[in-house]
Parts: structure tokens; C-alpha cells; sequence
């Protein structure tokens, strides 16, 4: 038996081999590694700051601030430790196109990506695998990182940040220490030192609420005080108490049906001391600088909503306080409606509110109505029953319309300050603390909720705006409540005030002037918008750099002190409860650490015993001003500096508000995150650390990547890769499954992870494909099906311009002719427009028709070959890079100019026009596209088959509509 020489094997397999050159998964893989190390070496996407470490080597601090520049940011993620989907890169994959666009048209791009790695995923998972939330944290952002960079996104990883390193949360609790020494002074509109309102108090040029000298209060008095009118303060509050999670929530972080937005908790009604910021002193900023922000209309509406801005009157309703002797107290109302004050029967307050105990008698008053107390056999004991029923309600429950209205009667009544006479104070789970005052002066001839509970406790009602729809005056006869703006004012007489004959504008401002007159009320703005709850009962957080001395005293640590960092406990856990137990109260994790809840310091009085803060920031706080550490990231002498803050984000004429350039991220942030970050960096402009008002200027929400879920006859998800199709059905592991549409994720079942699409077809083809989708702003399907036709272009674009045998070039040096110029230079207008303007989809189509059209011609000239690649390097650029090396450019592609059309090429060298009589097509002319309407009628009249249609009829009007249409009208 002869032997085959490996010569003679090579040869009989020849017609079979795979080109040596093909572009495939294994060359793409060699092609990406090959250029992300270059860009990595080569600090290709490092961009310079004007001043300090980052400044450039090169260029002066004037140059730098010369160019014009781009700051593009992503929402930054949470590092998960499951990693990536094929559907949280969209995003960062189209600001990285974006950002190389930016590039190639000569700006100077600031793009990186940080992450946000404080927050409960980590700490749960290190409550269940006693693995500290450091190291699992610092493994999902390695992981993540690997993940990114092979997708080639062009970052400047010189200023990547994480919240959890020391050094960046230095600097967060350091804004807090600003704003908790800060006030919002209302006569000038903006925050001012807290040091200038204790010098005003201790001159005496600002009196004390009960007119002592500053100097006769203890530190403790002083510090309650100054709590009224710091931006950061600890208070005992009404709280959203998970006990499920051991910590209290934000109002943004509980779910329409009152559970807790992680985990899916039930959440309760609590009381107690947390830190807040007074976010609410900028309602009105917060809303009207809106105006000055490239947002999506969606996304501030959502936020003046959230705000929720109402103009109205403050009354105050004098009541008898029992607790502790009989006192008189009132209790204040927020009302839009002032003008139907002599309407007000009846007073509710939420079941929370601070007043209601000391109201409450001991018994109740003679002449209770059955109906008004329940069961109880005293008014204390109706309301302990009451407040514990609700609760256990969400405020969405609380305000849902019951058929049935629950309340209770205090056993207190107030004075209404316009008839003088008493009105029944009921508490009812629909009023909320978290709106005007947690008090309502009940108008129920006029409001629908209050007619309602009127009569379900046959309480009095009066009307007050008269009924324009024949119903009368008498509400004992009426259906429902009597609303409306456009009506005039009866039964408003008094000694002193009447309203009778008045419109509602007008007798709104005549009881607001009776009632500022006495004394006794003002007008005043409102706002939904509640202070932001800024404590959590977490270990993985931000510490407060905030200590208290024997006294109780809060005292902020000194600057030289940050960070504050987070100690070492034995147990992560928050203390845990039953999570249906709304009595229970948190233990905080950081409480356990004696050693660093202890502590020595010298404030400036000596040496002496302090208790440390042992509550943690919200994982919001990170977040608040990352976009000036970016700016900044290893300056460790202040915040930013203001030469880089002024160049990056400082106000223009394009962008007036200053901010950053693009940023990219979930609709589903408008009233958290973008919210707060607003707040946190407004203050900072008051205070001059920033000359910028807004943090982002331009926002775009990108849609989602979906894919098919598939479920088990449980409901269950069952994993979408074992899930098989056949004779117009779906079957996993033998039994029939349903499908349907559905967010992408882990707990689905159908992930993609995208290092699966990058080993299978290469990363340019997943960063095409994703951009080839559909619009960037709209949910799109995951098709692995299409994947491939992203993965062929890029083929026959190698194609177009290397030898799959040879690897060598195959471009000609001749010129192109006229119908390739024409099309190389629409797609150039086209792409270059579409990359402006965030259209990825229709600049993709544009390149793969482009592409065509040189498959088609069979040859590709070099000055087309060239411009080509260019286009193509922000959406595909590890291919980009590696065909430009081998077109003969020894430089990185990264800042090469983008291509500029030619406009000669871009107008069509002929136009089809229409000509239509009597609506119907006679003819269709070939024009050029500038053709004036003259000129086409005349064109149009004189054609031969328009004549022979015209025949005899006499024309009565032509409308010429150049240069694509001409209609006749004829008879």
C-alpha cells in the first residue's frame, strides 16, 4: 500500500480547502484581538483635559479648550455577576459608533463607562454565600469589563470609575457634607453656606422661633433648628418599612402595588428617624429648567407630573390639643381651591400625621354618631385600630376609589376660620402625608372622594359654587359632587368676608388676602414632589461622614477626615423579620461593628467620645455626579477642576444649562435617577463649585432588546435554547410549551449572552446587527436567524476589497465612473447625516447599498474602497481598522477624516415627474432637478401623449409641482 505524501493530500482536497483569507469567526477573532490591544497600547480613545494629570502631552491647555468637543456617557451599569445579554450592550454599542463619528469629525470625545457598585444584589448575595460584597462586586465588573471590551467599545478606561473604591466615594461623601452645610434661601432662589444663617441667628438679624438668643440654646436646640432649614436633615419621618429587606424605600422604589421594587417585598407605613434631603426647595428650578433640555417630551413630562407644581392657599384650622393640657394648635391646610373654604364641613387627616395624637381625648365628645367610632370604646383606641389597618395599604391602595370609604372620628373638632363654626377631624387612609400637609379641609358638595365619605358617615354637606346644570343647591339631593372652575360663588357670606356673586379666580384671591391678612393663611405653591428619603439599613453603601457626641449632637466630620470607609462586620444581614410584620423596626448591619460605631476624634474641643452614623446612603448617590468624576477622575485635591468642568460640561449657547453632550440610557430612570442627579448637581452650582446648572443636556432613551419566552404548562419559563420547533408548535424536553414576547433577561430564560455571538460570528457583526435592528429608541425582537445577514456584508465587503485566496488587495487604481461616484456620495450624505442623528439602522442600510452596487460592478476602485471603510469604521471597526491597514495607511482610522459628499454627485442627474389629467398617469417625463414650475408645465403641455389625451377639452388649470409632478385639469 502506497504512501500519500501531505503534498499530494493538499492537492486531492484542493477544490474543497477553505480560502486561506476568508473572513470568518476565526479571522475576525484574530482581526478584534489584534486591535483592541492596539487601541489599548496605543491609548488610542484617550481624550485630553485642558488642565491637570489628563491634560495632553502634546497640546497647550488654550489648544485643548480650542477643539470642540463631545461628552457622550451611558447610564452606567450595575455589575451583575451573571453578566452580559446581547440586549444591555445596545446602548453602549451606539454610543461608541456615535463617539467614533465624533472623532472622525474632528472632536475631542470623552467616552468611558463606570459602575455603579454599591446597592442589595451584592449584599444579598453575600448574606446567602457569606462572600464579601467587595470581592463578588470586583469579579462581576472584571467579567463585565472583558465582556465590553470585546465588543471594541472605544473608552478611555483612564477615567472608568467604580462607587465602591474609596477615592470616588471620598468625593460623594464630601457633596453630601456640602449639602447637608447648606440651606435654600427663598429671597435669593438658591442654596447658601448654613455658616451664613448661624451668623444671622447669632447676630440676632434672624430671630429664633421663640425669640431666644442664639447663644441661650443648647447645642442640641440648635441643632433642631438648623435641621429646619438644612438641604440634608435627619428627621422622624413617615417611611416606606420593608421588613423583608430589613430597610426602608423610597417612594420611587415601591411598586404600583405596594411591594418593594427589589425582591417584591409587601411594604408598610412606618415611622421613624432618617436622613432626607430637601429636594422639594427646588421644585420649581427642577421644573422650569426643563425648558432649557434636549430631552424627549415623554421624559419631562413624566418629571413636571412627578413634581406635580399646584398654586393654592395654606389655611390653618384652629384645634384643641388634649395631650398634656388643653392647647391650642392648628392644624394647616394645603388647598387649590381656597375659595370654597365656607364649604368646608369636615377635616381628614392621614393616620400618620404628627398631630393626631395630641388631638385625641380621652372620651368621646356627647354627641358622637355611632358610625364615626366603630367598635372602639375610645377615641385612642379607634385610632390605634385604624392606623395599623392602614398601614398595611400602599399609598396606590390608599388612593384607589373603594366603594366602601374607611375612617375613623378623632373625638376632635376644629374651628373653621371663615364660619367660626366646629367641624368634625376624622383620619382616612385617603389622605397621604406624602401630599400637601396630610390634612384636607373637606369640601364634599365639591369633590367627589369627599362627597363619597360624607355620605357613608352622614356628614353635613353645603354648596358653595353654584350648579350650572340644573340640579340645584341642595346636595341631600344630589348624585355625586358638583366640580368645576367656571361657576360663581354662593352661601360664602360671613361677618367679616363674603364671596357670594364672585367668579372662582376672583374669590380665590380675595379669602387669600382675608386669610394673609389675619394671619391665619398665605398663598402658596405645592408640590407632589416629596423630600428624598436618604437613609437605607444597609451595610453596602456609603457611610454618612457624620458623628453624634453623648448629647445626641450631630457633628460633620471635617474634609481631612473622607473617606469615611465601610468598616468590616461579621454579618451582612439587615436584622431580619417576618416580612408580613409592619411593627417591626431596623438594626442596622454597620450597628454590629462596636469598634468603628465607637469612636476618638478632635473636632476642634479635644479629644472625645463619638457614635458614628450607622445608616448608609441609597445607591442612588453614586450616581448623583458621576459625569464630573469622569471629567475629573484622579484629581484628589477637589472635586473638578474648573478649567475641565468649564470645557466638558460648562454652559454654551448650543447647550445654556451646560451638561453633558449625549446622554444615552432607560426611559425608565425620568423620576429616580435623573431627578435626584438634577438636584445633587444644581446645588453644586449654587454653592460654585460648578459653573454648570444641568448635568445632561441632550437625553436619549434607547428601547430594548426582547426575545421569545417560552413557558411550561405551569406558567414556568423553560430555557429558550432546548426549545424546539415542529409541525407549527413548540416542545421542550417532549411536552408543549407556549410562547410569547418578553424582556430579555436571566429569570426568562432566554438570555444570549453576546460572547456566544462573538465566538459564532464575530463582535462587528453583533455591534451591526444590533445597530441594523430598527430605530435606536424603540423595543426591537432578537432574531438569531438575521444575525447572518449582518455577518454577510462584512464577507462581501472583505471581499470587495482583499482576495479570500491571497489575502493580498484586490481594489483597481482607476477612477470610478459616474454611476458609482453617484452612489458612493448619496451614501456618504446619507450615513453622515443618519450617524448626526442617531438613525444606525438606515446608515447601515445605506453602506449595504453601497456595498451591493460595488458587487455588482465588479471591481472596486481604491477612492471608493477607501471611503467606504471609513463610513463603515464606527459601526464595524475592527474590520474597518484592518482593511484600512491593508488599503496602505499606516495610522489608526480612529480620527481619519469622515468622508464629505460631493454635492455635484448627490442630486440626481434626472428626475421622473408624473403627469396626471383628471388624476389618472398619461405620461412620465425625465427632468433635470432643479426645473423650475414654469418650465415643467410648459414641458408637460407640449408632451405628445399629453396632447393626444387633452384632445379638444380646453385645459382649465395646471398645478405644476416641480420637479416630480404635474396635474391637468381639463373640460
Amino acid at each position: 500500500m502506497s504512501e500519500t505524501t501531505p503534498a499530494a493530500a493538499a492537492a486531492a482536497t484542493e477544490p474543497f480547502r477553505t480560502p486561506t483569507f476568508k473572513y470568518d469567526a476565526s479571522l475576525a477573532a484574530d482581526i478584534e484581538a489584534r486591535w483592541q490591544d492596539s487601541w489599548e497600547k496605543e491609548g488610542t480613545f484617550n481624550a485630553p483635559n485642558p488642565v491637570g494629570p489628563l491634560a495632553s502631552p502634546t497640546a497647550g491647555a488654550g489648544e485643548v479648550a480650542a477643539k470642540p468637543h463631545s461628552f457622550i456617557m451611558d447610564m452606567f451599569p450595575y455589575p451583575s455577576g451573571a453578566g452580559l445579554h446581547v440586549g444591555h450592550p445596545l446602548g453602549y454599542i451606539a454610543t461608541d459608533v456615535y463617539a467614533r463619528f465624533q472623532r472622525m469629525t474632528g472632536h475631542n470625545v470623552l467616552h468611558t463607562l463606570g459602575y455603579d457598585a454599591f446597592g442589595l444584589p451584592a449584599e444579598q448575595h453575600a448574606v446567602a454565600t457569606g462572600v464579601h460584597p467587595r470581592v463578588s462586586t470586583e469579579a462581576a465588573i472584571a467579567n463585565m469589563r472583558g465582556q465590553l471590551r470585546r465588543l471594541g467599545l472605544g473608552h478611555d478606561s483612564r477615567r472608568s470609575i467604580s462607587t465602591i473604591d474609596p477615592e470616588y466615594y471620598r468625593w460623594t461623601q464630601w457633596i453630601f457634607l456640602q449639602i447637608f452645610n447648606s440651606w435654600y434661601d427663598p429671597a435669593a432662589n438658591k442654596a447658601r453656606p448654613i455658616a451664613e444663617l448661624i451668623a444671622a441667628f447669632a447676630d440676632g438679624s434672624r430671630p429664633t422661633p421663640d425669640g431666644r438668643a442664639w447663644s441661650e440654646l443648647s447645642g442640641l436646640e440648635r441643632e433642631e433648628l438648623l435641621g429646619e432649614y438644612r438641604l440634608a436633615y435627619s428627621k422622624e419621618v413617615p417611611v416606606n418599612w420593608c421588613p423583608g429587606l430589613g430597610t426602608v424605600l423610597a417612594n420611587e422604589e415601591v411598586t404600583a402595588d405596594g411591594r418593594s421594587e427589589r425582591g417584591n417585598f409587601p411594604v408598610f407605613k412606618s415611622k421613624l428617624r432618617q436622613w432626607m434631603m430637601r429636594i422639594t426647595a427646588y421644585g420649581d428650578r427642577l421644573i422650569s429648567d426643563l425648558d432649557q433640555l434636549d430631552w424627549p417630551e415623554a421624559i419631562k413630562l413624566q418629571q413636571r407630573n412627578w413634581i406635580g407644581r399646584s398654586e393654592g392657599a395654606r389655611v390653618d384650622f384652629p384645634v384643641t390639643a388634649h395631650n398634656g393640657g388643653a392647647q391650642e394648635k392648628a392644624i394647616t391646610v394645603f388647598t387649590t381651591r381656597p375659595d370654597t373654604l365656607f364649604g368646608a364641613t369636615y377635616m381628614v387627616l392621614a393616620p400618620e400625621h404628627e398631630l393626631v395624637d395630641a388631638i385625641v381625648p380621652a372620651a368621646w365628645p356627647a354627641q358622637t354618631h355611632a358610625d364615626w367610632k366603630g367598635e372602639a370604646h375610645t377615641p385612642a383606641e379607634a385610632v390605634a385600630a385604624y392606623r395599623a389597618m392602614a398601614a398595611a395599604k400602599s399609598d396606590v391602595e390608599r388612593q384607589v376609589d373603594a366603594k366602601v370609604k374607611t375612617g375613623v372620628f378623632t373625638g376632635a373638632y376644629a374651628t373653621n376660620p371663615v364660619t367660626g363654626k366646629p367641624v368634625p377631624v376624622f383620619i382616612a387612609d385617603y389622605v397621604l402625608m406624602g401630599y400637601g400637609t396630610g390634612a384636607i379641609m373637606a369640601v364634599p358638595a365639591h369633590d367627589h372622594r369627599d362627597f363619597a365619605f360624607a355620605r357613608a358617615f352622614s356628614l353635613p354637606m353645603t354648596c358653595v359654587v353654584e350648579p350650572t346644570d340644573g340640579r340645584g343647591t341642595d346636595p341631600a339631593e344630589w348624585d355625586d359632587a358638583f366640580d368645576t372652575y367656571d361657576s360663581v360663588i354662593v352661601n360664602s357670606a360671613g361677618a367679616d368676608l363674603s364671596l357670594d356673586g364672585l367668579r372662582v379666580v376672583d374669590a380665590k384671591a380675595a379669602v387669600t388676602a382675608w386669610l394673609t391678612e389675619r394671619g391665619i393663611g398665605e398663598g402658596t405653591v405645592n408640590f407632589r414632589l416629596r423630600d428624598w428619603l436618604f437613609s437605607r439599613q444597609r451595610y453596602w453603601g456609603e457611610p454618612f461622614p457624620i458623628v453624634y457626641d453623648e448629647d445626641g449632637v450631630m457633628h460633620a466630620l471635617p474634609e481631612s477626615m473622607l473617606p469615611v470607609e465601610v468598616p468590616e462586620v461579621d454579618d451582612y444581614s439587615p436584622h431580619t423579620y417576618d416580612p408580613n410584620d409592619a411593627t417591626s423596626t431596623p438594626k442596622t448591619p454597620l450597628s454590629r461593628n462596636e469598634a468603628w460605631v465607637s469612636v476618638e476624634l478632635d473636632l476642634g474641643e479635644g479629644v472625645r467620645t463619638y457614635r458614628r452614623e450607622t445608616n448608609t446612603m441609597p445607591n442612588w448617590a453614586g450616581s448623583c455626579w458621576y459625569e464630573l468624576r469622569y471629567v475629573d477622575p484622579v484629581n484628589s485635591e477637589r472635586l473638578v477642576d474648573p478649567a475641565n468642568e468649564a470645557y466638558w460640561v460648562g454652559p454654551t449657547e448650543q447647550k445654556p444649562a451646560g451638561g453633558v453632550d449625549l446622554y444615552v440610557g432607560g426611559a425608565e430612570h425620568a423620576v429616580l435617577h435623573l431627578l435626584y442627579a438634577r438636584f445633587w448637581h444644581k446645588v453644586l452650582h449654587d454653592l460654585g463649585h460648578v459653573s454648570s446648572v444641568e448635568p445632561f443636556h441632550k437625553l436619549f432613551n434607547q428601547g430594548m432588546i426582547t426575545a421569545d419566552v417560552y413557558r411550561d404548562e405551569r406558567g414556568f419559563p423553560v430555557p429558550a435554547v432546548e426549545v424546539e420547533e415542529r409541525d407549527g408548535g413548540y416542545f421542550w424536553q417532549g411536552e408543549a410549551v407556549t410562547r410569547e414576547a418578553g424582556k430579555m433577561g436571566k429569570s426568562l430564560k432566554n438570555a444570549v449572552a453576546p460572547d456566544t455571538i462573538c465566538e459564532e460570528y464575530g463582535a462587528d457583526t453583533l455591534r451591526l446587527y444590533e445597530m441594523s435592528m430598527g430605530p435606536l429608541d424603540v423595543s426591537r425582537p432578537w432574531d438569531p436567524r438575521a444575525v447572518i445577514g449582518s455577518y454577510r456584508f462584512l464577507q462581501r465587503l472583505w471581499r470587495n476589497v482583499v482576495s479570500e485566496e491571497t489575502g493580498e488587495l484586490v481594489v483597481t487604481e482607476e477612477p470610478a465612473d459616474e454611476p458609482t461616484l453617484r452612489a458612493l456620495h448619496k451614501a456618504i450624505d446619507g450615513i453622515r447625516g443618519d450617524l448626526s442623528g442617531l438613525r444606525f439602522n438606515t446608515a447601515v442600510a445605506k453602506a449595504i447599498e453601497l456595498n451591493n452596487h460595488l458587487v455588482k460592478r465588479g471591481s472596486t476602485p481604491r477612492e471608493v474602497a477607501e471611503q467606504l471603510v471609513l463610513m463603515v469604521a464606527p459601526l464595524a471597526p475592527h474590520i474597518a481598522e484592518e482593511l484600512w491597514r491593508k488599503l496602505g495607511h499606516n495610522d489608526s482610522l480612529a480620527f481619519a477624516d469622515f468622508p464629505v459628499a460631493d454635492p455635484v454627485y448627490v442630486v440626481d442627474e434626472a428626475v421622473t415627474c408624473v403627469v396626471q389629467i383628471k388624476g389618472k398617469v398619461k405620461a412620465r417625463l425625465e427632468v433635470p432637478p432643479t426645473i423650475s414650475d414654469a418650465e415643467l408645465e410648459a414641458l408637460a403641455l407640449a408632451d405628445p401623449a399629453v396632447v393626444a389625451a387633452i384632445g379638444d377639452a380646453p385645459v382649465r388649470k395646471v398645478i405644476a409641482r416641480a420637479p416630480k409632478l404635474v396635474n391637468i385639469v381639463t373640460g
